[in-house]
């Protein structure tokens, strides 16, 4: 489902790594934790490993919606240093959302059912971080589809590229 997203951050110059959580999508196994979402930041890490294990200097991570709460989880769970940038598409509930000290963008549409939680979460992060509302009710991943697409994908390789201003 990220294929387009990863051809055209690879095309930005940026190494890609798509990964499927294990039990989801086409890949095998799956969690062994009694909830099957306790364990998935490890995937996130396993991938971010990977990336450092073949030159990558620093790691940025894409997470949607359960994806960002695992990728919001890795970076509050990893070793320092593990993630680099955290870019979250309308998030599940994030734990800790304020041991999230790496640089964030947070990206939601208006209309989504669970942007307020998603306000909310990041009320409780801590600086640098950056909030993007975009227009419609699209949900995470789905906002690529949408007519928000070019703005969405703006602000990521910015973000990407320059990191967020602070206040």
């Amino acid at each position: 489902s990220w294929k387009e997203q990863a051809v055209q951050l690879a095309n930005a110059g940026f190494r890609v790594a798509a990964i499927d959580f294990r039990g989801y999508g086409k890949s095998h196994g799956g969690p062994k934790s009694q909830s099957p979402r306790d364990e998935m930041y490890l995937d996130v890490l396993a991938a971010a490993g990977y990336l450092r294990g073949h030159g990558a200097k620093s790691v940025a991570v894409i997470g949607a919606s359960m994806g960002g709460g695992a990728s919001a989880n890795a970076a509050v769970k990893g070793a320092p240093g593990s993630i680099d940038r955290l870019i979250l598409l309308a998030p599940v509930p994030i734990q800790n959302p304020e041991r999230i000290t790496v640089p964030k963008l947070y990206a939601t549409a208006q209309g989504d059912p669970i942007t307020p939680q998603v306000k909310e979460q990041f009320a409780k992060a801590p600086e640098p971080k950056e909030m993007l509302l975009l227009d419609g009710s699209a949900h995470a991943q789905f906002l690529f589809t949408t007519d928000q697409n070019e703005r969405l994908m703006n602000a990521i390789l910015r973000f990407l590229s320059t990191g967020v201003s602070k206040p």
